[in-house]
This record gives structure tokens, C-alpha cells and sequence, in this order.
């Protein structure tokens, strides 16, 4: 019973932990009194998309690799996937990202201090690399939409390569093609796409003093924008497929 909810916070565990590793080490080292720079905008997006694979690699024998809340309820809507395990998975990946983010602050805390400028200061400076926080030029609304439309292909894709009357994908070779995926939305959209991904580090970081400032950012951005945002991109990216690509036998339009 405890198998499948493990899986997915061992798979999320994993994808946090390597994808804020990596946000952490580009960002970090580009202060000199850290380390000499070992990052870009390239090394992130690559990292983050090993960061999907070897969740997935890890997890997707067993429960499915969901390892994400809004794809979840998406296969909860969209593909039988039965409701009576949706409060578990999304616990598990819930407390799977919050986990990985404890184990990424722990290994750059030191780091953290010399770039804030001293011993335990903490400011959003650094909390955007547990979270997401829009830049100064986007709007939330834009921001939402982003979110929504990475989410929305994400999905959208996830339920292509999993169709056994599409170009179905062995299950081995998943992750290696969301790996792929995960490098195309984040150097063209963005990310977290990821309601977990956002939530849980952001918990961390409220926890070891970043205080109120990570969720009264925009009036609540972190509600709207990473969290209900990807919910409502998975629904709409698995209602787009449904309608115009799939005749499989457990879709809800399936007779």
C-alpha cells in the first residue's frame, strides 16, 4: 500500500534535489567569493531535465513516475487513474520536494551565506532558487499564462508518448523522451510546472528564514501562478488530446 506513495517521493525527492542543485550551482557560483562560475541558463535547463528523467526512471516502474501533482489529477481525470490514490500521491510528492529542497539548502548553506552577504541572511534573492518568483517586467497574469501553457504541452505530451495508438513510447525510454520535453519547455516557456516542485521548497525555505516574504510576494502570487496555474494547464492539455487525438478505451470521451 505504502509502495506506490513511496515511489513517487522518491522520484520527486530526486527531481527536486537535482534541479535546485543545479539552479543553486549556476546561480551561486557566479559570485567569486563562492567558486569560480559553473553555470548557465544551458547547464539549468539541462539539469532540470535530468532532474525529470531520473525521477521518472526511478518511480515509473512502480507508481507511474507522476512525480507531479497537476499530472496526477490529470490521469485522475483524464485516464482512470483511480481517485481513492490521489490524496497519497500528492502528499508524497508534496513532502518528496520539500525533502529535496531540505537536502539542496543543507549542501549550499555556506554558499548561501557568503552570496547573501552574511551568516544567516536570507532574502528572495536567493529563495528563487527553491521557488519561483516572476521577474520584475512580468505580470501575474502573464506569469499564470506561462505557467498554464508549459503545463498544458507538458501534458499534452506526456499523454502522447504514453498512447498506445500514438507513437507510444516503451516505458523504458519515458523518461529519456521527457527528458527531451523538459529541455524544450524550459529554454522556450519556462518552468515550475509543478505545483509540488514550487510548494514544498517554498515550505523549506518559510522554515529556515525566509519568512513570510515567500508567500506575500504579489498579493499570493505563489497560489495562483505555480500551483493552480499547472492544474488548470494539465486539464486543458489532456482535454486537448482527448478531443482531437485519442481513441483509446479509457479516455472520458471513450464510449
Amino acid at each position: 500500500m505504502l509502495r506506490d506513495p513511496s515511489a513517487e517521493f522518491a522520484g520527486t525527492m530526486l527531481l527536486t534535489i537535482f534541479g535546485l542543485g543545479v539552479n543553486c550551482q549556476a546561480v551561486l557560483s557566479s559570485n567569486t567569493r563562492v567558486s569560480s562560475p559553473k553555470g548557465d541558463w544551458t547547464s539549468v535547463t539541462l539539469g532540470w531535465g535530468a532532474a525529470i528523467a531520473l525521477g521518472v526512471w526511478v518511480s515509473g516502474g512502480i507508481s507511474g513516475g507522476h512525480i507531479n501533482p497537476a499530472v496526477t489529477l490529470a490521469m485522475a481525470t483524464w485516464r482512470k487513474f483511480p481517485w481513492k490514490k490521489v490524496p497519497a500521491y500528492i502528499f508524497a510528492q508534496l513532502m518528496g520536494a520539500l525533502v529535496g529542497a531540505a537536502i539542496v539548502y543543507a549542501n549550499y548553506f555556506h554558499a548561501l551565506d557568503v552570496f547573501e552577504g552574511g551568516k544567516g541572511i536570507r532574502t528572495l534573492k536567493t529563495a528563487g532558487l527553491f521557488s519561483t518568483f516572476a521577474a520584475d517586467y512580468i505580470t501575474n497574469v502573464s506569469a499564470f499564462f506561462s505557467e498554464f501553457l508549459a503545463t498544458a504541452i507538458l501534458v499534452f505530451v506526456i499523454l502522447a508518448l504514453t498512447d498506445r495508438g500514438n507513437a507510444h513510447t516503451p516505458a523504458g525510454l519515458l523518461p529519456l523522451a521527457l527528458f527531451i520535453t523538459f529541455i524544450g519547455i524550459a529554454a522556450g516557456l519556462g518552468f515550475a510546472i509543478n505545483p509540488a516542485r514550487d510548494l514544498g521548497p517554498r515550505l523549506l525555505t518559510s522554515m529556515v528564514g525566509y519568512g513570510k516574504a515567500v508567500y506575500t510576494f504579489r498579493h499570493q502570487y505563489w497560489v495562483w501562478c505555480p500551483i493552480i496555474a499547472p492544474f488548470l494547464g494539465a486539464q486543458f492539455g489532456a482535454l486537448l488530446y482527448d478531443t482531437f487525438l485519442y481513441n483509446g478505451d479509457d479516455g472520458l470521451f471513450s464510449k
